[in-house]
């Protein structure tokens, strides 16, 4: 494989937007961009095992094989299968924040699917498919895949993008994100407005700029399905027929293997954006420490404990924003990512959605189960059980609950979380 990454000019942007991102990011409170060189981390040379990288070498072995659709649809149908992504995880952003932007708008957007630890975003008749996959020490990974038919599929890797995306937006480690522009009719971002980064801490009014988005939310209202027609007036967007929209009908053309953007897909992928780069944050943080040797510096350990009081803090939905009305998705999401598991002797489940009030039933993040936690150095990982067994543990019937289903489903737990 060779070498590339996702989102800056000349490489592709695979959430949200990404031009001066970082430097209009309003939420995100990491500044320093931690060394891809560090010989706790080497990020461009150490021996990679995320699911893309794996998958590859299956290609390479002939273990697997990757199926190319006449339809087209290309590799895109084999490939999801592949990596365990469902076509209800669809989401399509039109605003034109790609390489592959010239082919990117309201009338052609760009989709996007997603699990735990993988992305993968399909341009119409764009030259190649983009992809970013969790590797559970060094965190994303970014590649594409020529979308012409060969005998031999491969993956490039893209380390370029870490240009964009690694840096404040994305806790200054490598990651993803998403974000919310004010589109014009053709969906060029007014990028003198700003991009900034949005997750569930994000109030409702301000997400999804430059995004398709089917579902129900009430009186809420956002920033989806709309453009700015007036160029002389760019952040004022178009909001008539924009809201609580259970159909998009003809506002697109072309082959899609869903006409829907999920507004829970949506949702959650907020929230599993800027959980992942917080749990990448610490646990290359606590690595460099230890190859320093400065574990036991003062000024080390305050920093490395801060920013796990801050990935605490977003694990458990502390500072999630609340949901003045329902939400309901129109996809099969809201139903097949909590059959992805796993469950307690009582049959609940951290991805157990809410849609009330907040975005999941039970405040602790599903992605405690993903590699990349478990992988976390014994340091950060023993305080970050602490910390939230702390939390949990009180007579609040959602907190609760949690530990009852952690207690049940996460192996390896501290003794005294059974007690």
């Amino acid at each position: 494989m060779s070498r590339y990454t996702l989102l800056a000019p000349g490489c592709a942007i695979l959430l949200g937007a990404a031009l001066a991102i970082a430097g209009h990011d309003t939420i995100t409170e990491e500044t320093s961009i931690l060394p891809i060189d560090h010989p706790a981390i080497q990020y461009a040379k150490a021996e990679l095992q995320d699911p893309v990288s794996r998958l590859d070498r299956d290609l390479e072995s002939g273990k697997a094989k990757l199926e190319f659709s006449p339809d087209g649809f290309g590799w895109l149908p084999s490939l999801l299968k592949h990596l365990d992504l469902n076509v209800d995880s669809q989401m399509l952003v039109f605003s034109k924040t790609s390489f592959q932007a010239p082919k990117i708008s309201p009338r052609a957007p760009r989709a996007l699917f997603f699990n735990d630890e993988v992305a993968v975003g399909s341009v119409q008749n764009g030259d190649v498919l983009e992809l970013a996959s969790l590797d559970p020490k060094l965190g994303y990974i970014f590649y594409t895949l020529d979308v012409n038919k060969t005998d031999k599929p491969r993956f490039d890797r893209r380390d370029v993008c870490l240009q964009c995306h690694q840096g404040p937006a994305t806790a200054g480690v490598p990651g993803i994100m998403i974000a919310s522009v004010y589109p014009d009719a053709s969906g060029m971002p007014a990028f003198n407005l700003g991009m900034p980064v949005t997750d569930d801490r994000t109030s409702f009014q301000d997400r999804w700029g430059g995004w398709y988005v089917t579902g129900t939310h009430g009186g809420m209202r956002h920033r989806g399905n709309a453009v700015a027609r007036d160029r002389s007036k760019p952040d004022v967007l178009e909001s008539q027929g924009t809201q609580n929209l259970t159909s998009l009908g003809t506002r697109f053309d072309g082959v899609y293997l869903s006409r829907l953007s999920d507004i829970v897909a949506l949702m959650t992928m907020e929230h599993q954006t800027r959980m992942t780069n917080l749990i990448d944050r610490v646990g290359w943080e606590t690595r460099m420490a230890e190859k320093d040797g400065k574990l036991e510096d003062p000024a080390t350990k305050t920093r490395i404990d801060a920013d796990i009081e801050r990935l605490v803090t977003y694990m458990t939905f502390s500072d999630e924003a609340k949901l003045y009305d329902p939400v309901q998705g129109v996809s099969t999401f809201t139903k097949t990512f909590p059959e992805r598991g796993p469950r307690d002797r009582q049959g609940r489940s951290l991805r157990d959605f809410d849609l009330q009030k907040h975005l999941f039933k039970y405040p602790v993040s599903y992605m405690i189960y993903t590699a990349a936690f478990d992988n976390l150095p014994d340091y950060a990982r023993d305080r970050i059980y602490k910390k939230l067994y702390d939390f949990l543990n009180t007579q609040d019937d959602s907190r609760r609950a949690a530990l009852e289903i952690l207690r049940d489903t996460k192996k390896n737990l501290p003794a005294y979380w059974k007690q």
